[in-house]
């Protein structure tokens, strides 16, 4: 059932732990057959701690932008270490280089957050630790 905050209409939202995430589908699913205001588009917002996640839907007025999603979604309240302009932002996980792309029905917004060690850098780790491993062992 969507309640309003004044401008934009929430649905039901949907905030999981891993073990929660039947009910996050079962939210998107009642999201998705709700009927939609003219003048309106229905999306999503998505981010995750490795403690908890989030999955927000939202209704927001046409011609609505990524950021203005991120900001009416409630995350920024839940997780005050994020900052809306400096956030990285994808739809459908292909990355935003522009946070004012206008969105569209359906489209789910994720919040990325910043990687802990660089992926070359890893991988290199991960090849140094297996070549001393079958040193040890030869």
């Amino acid at each position: 059932m969507p309640f309003t905050n004044g401008r934009y209409s929430f649905m039901a939202s949907a905030e999981t732990t891993p073990a929660g995430d039947a009910a996050t589908r079962l939210a998107n699913q009642v999201n998705q057959a709700a009927p939609v205001a003219d003048g309106q588009i229905r999306v999503e917002v998505a981010y995750a701690r490795p403690d908890r996640q989030w999955l927000r839907a939202l209704e927001l007025p046409s011609g609505s932008t990524a950021q203005q999603a991120v900001a009416a979604s409630g995350i920024l309240a839940d997780c005050p270490e994020l900052e809306l302009a400096a956030l990285r932002l994808g739809i459908f996980s292909h990355p935003l280089t522009d946070a004012t792309q206008v969105l569209q029905m359906g489209d789910r917004v994720e919040i990325y957050r910043p990687l802990i060690i660089d992926p070359k850098e890893a991988r290199r780790a991960r090849a140094e630790k297996a070549r001393a491993k079958r040193q040890r062992s030869a």
